[in-house]
């Protein structure tokens, strides 16, 4: 083991203790899909904010602590809930009328009150890869319209279904 490795098997600071938790799950065995996958969830109902910055923040400090501690790779993954219905209008954008006559519905199906963007959650949704880019994490981006309308939830979907 290297020093840094060896110092954060022993570290007390939460990010360590919470990859060494993590590691405990494979101890005997490596996930089957070849990585640890990390996901941290957005809901673009407004614009990115810290309690965004901080959701991430903290789920790739618990990230950077396992590849120290463990040769496992790792993802992580911005999940977009983009399907969910708009419940309020954010006080900070324009056109709020128009945003009114919106509410409950999926945040990709109506329009951006910007003008620049599909939707109103896919401009909020650049914003947080903006965002996300600008303070340089490493991610995967998902949207939820996306895979729905891909198909990609089909499976689960059909499964929860018949449950």
């Amino acid at each position: 083991m290297t020093a840094l490795r060896d110092a954060a098997m022993k570290s007390k600071a939460w990010p360590f203790e919470e990859a060494r938790a993590l590691l405990k799950r494979y101890e005997k065995k490596a996930p089957e899909k070849g990585h640890v996958l990390f996901e941290t969830g957005y809901g673009p109902s407004g614009l990115p904010h810290i309690g965004t910055f901080g959701e991430v923040a903290r789920t790739t400090m618990i990230r950077r602590a396992f590849e120290v501690i463990s040769d496992i790779p790792t993802r992580l993954i911005c999940f977009s809930d983009d399907v969910d219905g708009m419940r309020k209008v954010p006080e900070n954008v324009p056109q709020q009328e128009m945003l009114r006559q919106h509410m409950q519905k999926p945040l990709t199906s109506f329009p951006d009150p910007y003008g620049e963007y599909d939707s109103f959650g896919h401009h909020n949704n650049a914003m947080l890869r903006r965002f996300l880019d600008t303070f340089g994490f490493e991610y995967e981006f998902i949207s939820a319209t996306d895979f729905y309308k891909s198909g990609r939830f089909d499976d689960t979907l059909k499964l929860a279904a018949e449950r």
